[in-house]
């Protein structure tokens, strides 16, 4: 068993062309944007460019038909200069349009996906609502189905890409009365509805990645709009929380690296008392624990997402390896993700704090890590769960 995290030739190549893109492009606008907090209107065109867009989609769909691995890969990457604009990124491609892929008819994929492959559609998903988080089977949004349509009503809040989003994955109750059984899976457009409104929520970090409450007033969808089945939401939705913790993983991961390459730089140049700061052995004590950590932050994301492409069915859900694997990689990530950007600041002392340094925005939009895709606490609560199992057995 291969523990090295070497990369093959392809991969490699993967890393260096969206290493060089991020630096090159997205660098040089990341601290106007980050203040004004918007997101580059061509950010997914420039990443359809890359062939970024739609890593694990199909070929005939215009993927690369890769796995999770390059997908962690490509959004750790682009997270090396944006934790943000990684996970609108993630959000897009992994939330919105692979969880439509695994559930979509032949005929509707052939329509949305290559739109997402080419970064014309930027997607977004509709799960969290203003008095459903945690608890996402208390949605309260609802579908009631009227003829050939459904009426939507009931709103969507803290939707990752909700203001510049085309295409929207989302759930509401088509059967209220059956509770979580009673949950169904749809799909729009925005410019081909009416009664949608968008407000932007303004964020302390996770700045340029833009984030909406969305509200639906009497909204009519067709009733092909509807995905994976009548009252078959809640598998639709669980089928998709795996890959998305897995993945996004590598927001943190990218930012904590970083800050860790961030910080030995600036310990080397940082000159007080007549030495640089690299030679206290309080600063080699940060930089040590900020590296260690990254490497187990990497362990876990990684050995999770090779695990999961080595699956047929990559799906999690409960009873299964790989809901836990997900959480444990999203929980020890995002929190040391934290622990990192909390060091790194201190590291830079006062200029940590000065919003021209990069290593503030990776600070900034570490916490949300330990909040986003299931809070901290809810991926322990699954982690427990699975370890219960009578059939659990130790080792992945």
């Amino acid at each position: 068993m291969a523990l090295d995290f070497n990369f093959t030739d392809e991969q490699k190549m993967l890393e260096d062309s969206v290493y060089k893109w991020a630096v090159s492009w997205l660098e040089p606008q990341m601290e106007h944007l980050y203040e004004v907090d918007e997101m580059p209107p061509t950010l997914f065109k420039e990443l359809g460019n890359l062939g970024v867009n739609g890593i694990v989609f199909d070929e005939k769909y215009g993927g690369t038909a890769l796995g999770y691995i390059e997908t962690l890969l490509a959004y750790e990457t682009i997270a090396r200069v944006s934790n943000a604009l990684s996970m609108t990124v993630g959000a897009s491609q992994t939330l919105c349009f692979d969880n439509f892929r695994r559930n979509a008819s032949e005929k509707q994929r052939m329509y949305v996906l290559p739109k997402s492959c080419t970064g014309e559609w930027v997607g977004c998903l509709g799960i969290t609502e203003p008095n459903a988080g945690s608890d996402a089977m208390s949605m309260a949004t609802k579908a009631e189905k009227k003829g050939d349509k459904y009426i939507i009503n009931g709103s969507k809040i803290f939707i990752t890409n909700g203001p510049v989003a085309d295409f929207m994955t989302f759930y509401a109750k088509t059967d209220p009365a059956a509770g979580p059984k009673g949950i169904s899976a749809f799909f729009f457009e925005f410019d081909k509805v009416k009664g949608v409104t968008r407000e932007k929520i303004k964020k302390w970090g996770m700045r340029t990645s833009p984030t909406a409450l969305i509200t639906f007033e009497d909204v009519e969808l067709p009733a092909e709009n509807l995905i994976g089945g009548l009252n078959k939401g809640v598998a639709v939705l669980t089928s998709g929380l795996c890959t998305e913790r897995i993945t996004l993983s590598g927001c943190t991961l990218g930012s904590q690296r970083s800050c860790l390459e961030l910080s030995l730089k600036y310990a080397k140049e940082r000159v007080q008392f007549g030495k640089p700061i690299i030679s206290y052995q309080a600063i080699q004590e940060k930089l040590a624990n900020m590296y260690t950590g990254y490497l187990a932050s990497k362990w876990m994301a990684y050995s999770a997402a090779a695990y999961c492409d080595t699956l047929e069915n990559k799906v999690g859900g409960k009873g299964t390896d790989l809901d836990r694997m997900a959480a444990a990689a999203l929980l020890f990530c995002g929190e040391m993700g934290t622990k990192i950007g909390l060091d790194a600041i201190q590291v830079f002392g006062g200029y940590g704090y000065c919003t021209e340094y990069p290593v503030t925005r990776h600070f900034l939009d570490q916490k949300l890590w330990e909040i986003g895709a299931g809070t901290s606490e809810i991926r322990r609560m699954i982690i427990a769960r699975e370890l219960m199992r009578d059939d659990f057995k130790s080792g992945k």
